[in-house]
């Protein structure tokens, strides 16, 4: 385990130093592992340049936390950690369901592995700015880069059976008092229908909420 140093471009020093930080990362981009970078949406590519970080490989992925990827830890796997997550997804490949219901698994073992590193073994459901303990904590944006990442290493590895990975969806209405939030996204490959895994609603070890894009859009 390492610490990633890079660190989002905010505030008046990305606007006084514009033309140093875009080259700093347009070099950085240019720089990623090409083999994850080249399989991603614009949307999932958007999700690592937003915040300066690599998307993961199938060797390692950076952890984002302490909201909008603040704070950062990059995760190494290991062998013990892949014949583990193999393990999991290879129970869930007789169907759709049941590979969703692995990968659920997946996202709590990731929440396990995580938790005493991070101190996020203290996180709470539906963490914002108002907690204020974003040092403990994962924002929407968090959850979803971070499950994002560990579907992007399942597929590297050839653990997708059922399922591709879609883009990161949103939803928020202020009219009806919804909050603003994301989710990553996965797509049956056989109905087309997109499925949320939603870490966020739910705190250290509970399951992530997994259910149709159509019904979460409707959640608060």
């Amino acid at each position: 385990m390492m610490r990633d140093t890079a660190l989002p471009i905010r505030g008046s020093r990305a606007r006084n130093n514009f033309a140093a930080v875009l080259g700093v990362l347009l070099a950085g981009i240019a720089s990623a592992p090409p083999a994850m970078a080249a399989g991603l949406s614009p949307a999932l590519s958007y999700l690592y340049e937003s915040v300066s970080i690599y998307p993961p490989t199938a060797k390692s992925m950076t952890v984002c936390y302490g909201f909008v990827c603040r704070r950062r830890e990059v995760l190494e796997f290991t062998d013990a950690d892949r014949k583990t997550l193999t393990q999991i997804m290879q129970a869930g490949r007789a169907s759709a369901a049941a590979e969703r219901a692995a990968v659920q698994k997946v996202v709590m073992w990731f929440d396990r592995r995580m938790g005493p590193i991070l101190g996020t073994d203290k996180r709470v459901a539906k963490a914002d700015f108002r907690y204020f303990d974003d040092k403990h904590n994962y924002d929407c944006w968090d959850t979803t880069r971070n499950t994002t990442s560990l579907l992007l290493v399942l597929r590297e590895w050839g653990l997708l059976k059922h399922h591709a990975i879609g883009d990161p969806r949103y939803r928020g209405n202020t009219l009806v008092l919804q909050t603003p939030h994301n989710t990553a996204v996965l797509v049956d490959r056989a109905t087309k229908v997109e499925w949320v895994v939603d870490l966020w609603p739910r705190g250290y070890l509970q399951p992530p909420d997994v259910m149709t894009v159509q019904q979460w859009v409707t959640e608060d």
